[in-house]
């Protein structure tokens, strides 16, 4: 199954799963979560990406992702980006990615949330988007 707002461009670049736990315990206790998160490589999969041009970040795993904490899977995230190496980055949640859209400040162009694809960082929510 593909989607249509995936173009070739997108395909030409890397697919990229962030994978985050806050704590060491979550990583222990809440393995489903884990799991959860490694699961996006199948849904990068069936947007089209090859598993050879799918990229699991874990590094964060077990590190929060609150304030500024080095996270090492994350500034290797947004310099994937910034280098314009990333067609799609999957996660399952936003907070898994930052809790501060002012972490976002390196990547370029729209970030969006993928429950709402109409919506741009930044943008306040409509009644349309209420569900």
């Amino acid at each position: 199954m593909s989607d249509p707002k995936v173009t070739a461009a997108h395909l030409r670049r890397a697919a990229a799963v962030y994978c985050r736990q806050s704590t060491l315990i979550q990583v222990e206790r809440n393995r489903e979560s884990t799991l959860r998160q490694y699961d996006l490589v199948s849904r990068a999969g069936s947007l089209g990406w090859p598993r050879s041009a799918i990229r699991v970040i874990d590094a964060d795993l077990g590190v929060s992702g609150s304030g500024l904490a080095a996270r090492a899977g994350f500034t290797e995230l947004t310099e994937q980006i910034a280098l314009g190496q990333v067609g799609v980055v999957l996660a399952l949640e936003v907070s898994r990615l930052a809790r501060s859209s002012a972490e976002w400040v390196p990547a370029p162009g729209p970030v969006r949330d993928h429950r709402y694809p109409d919506r741009r960082r930044g943008q306040r929510l409509s009644s349309r988007h209420v569900r």
